[in-house]
């Protein structure tokens, strides 16, 4: 078989490096072990320091290939120091994964603007800040790989979250973007949707007995997300198997976007 079409080839991440931001825990701490378990040198990152170190120990404990470093995604300036001490370390990433986000929970009518602020930064402008320092390096090498994580929220609203949902709507919208300005330097911008998973930021609602059950009647599927089914997703667009795949969304949700 030509070596083009192995399978194996096309999916392999083997001696890449990839930034993963937000990644001490939560779907992000998955996503970054799910690259390093395939061969992927994986930076780490977060705000907290005893918390990403923590998860930094945890990986080098089982071999993986792992960095760390410790920025605020939403500050300019941390970026920068980020970038200039990480390419020393490791080179340019060939992936990106912006997966930092909150989601703090009010009537919209009561939000409060400073947490709307904080929700815009974190989930949307970050990806802007992390993605137009890192890029140059993509384009002079000409090649990378910038994976977002949207949401189900991307299309869809629902009560108490709207800033979630408008941060995550210009989110794909970025991506899109992204896609039409860099496509060109032969980097591809996708994003990953995914819908309800269990994770420390949905145990209220998945502790919920009443909302629990709406979900599992709304999800053709009839279930919640395990994380690590969005690995799929991540591997596909983080490989050359996605080369020509550029400003797309793919949901990851058990059918919710799909039925009514």
């Amino acid at each position: 078989m030509n070596n083009k079409l192995s399978t194996k080839k096309l999916f392999s991440l083997e001696g890449r490096t990839a930034l993963v931001t937000g990644s001490s825990g939560g779907l992000g701490k998955t996503l970054a072990e799910g690259l390093a378990l395939n061969g992927t040198h994986v930076i780490l990152n977060g705000r907290n320091r005893a918390k990403l170190e923590k998860t930094f120990t945890e990986f080098k404990g089982k071999g993986y290939a792992v960095s760390h470093a410790v920025f605020d995604v939403t500050n300019a300036e941390e970026i920068q120091s980020a970038v200039t001490s990480l390419t020393d370390e490791t080179g340019v990433p060939d992936i990106i994964v912006n997966n930092a986000g909150i989601n703090p929970r009010y009537p919209l009518e009561d939000f409060p603007e400073e947490e709307w602020d904080a929700v815009i930064n974190t989930n949307l402008k970050s990806a802007f800040l992390v993605s137009k320092t890192f890029v140059k390096g993509m384009m002079v090498r000409q090649s990378g790989k910038i994976i977002n994580i949207c949401s189900l929220q991307s299309e869809l609203g629902r009560d108490t979250i709207a800033p979630y949902a408008a941060s995550k709507g210009g989110l794909k919208m970025l991506t899109r973007n992204m896609a039409t300005e860099w496509a060109r330097h032969n980097i591809q911008v996708n994003g990953i949707a995914p819908g309800y998973f269990k994770t420390a930021m949905t145990k209220p609602l998945f502790e919920n007995h009443e909302f629990d059950a709406w979900l599992r009647n709304r999800t053709p599927a009839g279930r919640w997300g395990d994380p690590e089914e969005l690995l799929g997703a991540l591997f596909f667009l983080a490989s050359d198997a996605s080369s020509f795949v550029n400003g797309q969304l793919i949901f990851v949700d058990g059918g919710i976007t799909a039925a009514i």
